[in-house]
């Protein structure tokens, strides 16, 4: 069987196995702590970062190219468009929650809130947690304004972009650290995202030492 080497939490993680999930290809699920840099993580990856998806014997890694690689091999029920200017769409959003979401909301956040406490590196910056839970404002806001004119974040059709975008929102959910008060939009969607039978193995994680936020399972939240 195909193995993804993963971590529970990680939104690339994630966004790999509701890619594998909505497109029904079974892999098994290999927990890694990618921060000990162990020897094989390393000879699976120099870069020694998860996911590293195992596919036919071949190592594969960077969760944008794993993606864009399964939908190409099993591309029913497709997530990139066929045309040219919807795929730039996906790819951009995709872009957008993996740089700058990261960057300014869920890296900083999980970091302080659920890394340190795992790799047992002390207490959380409140600073840093406080300047995550603003920046995800304006996150939350520009989600809105895109689905006000559409039916999901790229256009008509659900895709890669959404499956990113609720990568990093479930990490955030799960130690309840979004807002869904703010935009109804934004909840409707993460609730028909949720809803997905490929969503089914992430509602059912479970992090050693910390539990899941009351509604991070519900689909009615």
């Amino acid at each position: 069987m195909n193995r993804l080497y993963h971590m529970t939490l990680s939104p690339y993680c994630r966004k790999v196995r509701l890619t594998l999930a909505e497109k029904r290809m079974e892999v098994e699920l290999v927990e890694e702590r990618y921060w000990e840099k162990s020897n094989d993580l390393m000879r699976r990856n120099p870069a020694g970062k998860v996911p590293i998806l195992r596919y036919e014997g071949m190592l594969m890694t960077e969760s944008q190219a794993i993606c864009e690689f399964l939908d190409e091999i099993a591309p029913e029920p497709r997530l990139l468009p066929q045309d040219a200017m919807g795929r730039y769409e996906v790819r951009r959003l995709c872009s957008w929650f993996d740089d700058k979401f990261n960057a300014e909301v869920s890296g900083p956040i999980m970091n302080e809130r659920v890394w340190k406490k795992v790799r047992k590196e002390g207490y959380p910056d409140s600073r840093t947690v406080k300047g995550g839970l603003a920046a995800i404002k304006y996150h939350i806001d520009y989600m809105d304004w895109l689905l006000n004119e559409r039916r999901w974040l790229a256009g008509d059709m659900m895709s890669l972009a959404d499956f990113t975008a609720a990568a990093h929102l479930s990490c955030l959910d799960y130690i309840s650290d979004v807002d869904w008060n703010r935009s109804r939009n934004v909840k409707d969607w993460y609730a028909k995202i949720k809803s997905r039978p490929a969503f089914r193995s992430l509602l059912a994680d479970q992090l050693p030492g910390m539990r899941p936020s009351p509604q991070y399972a519900e689909l009615d939240f």
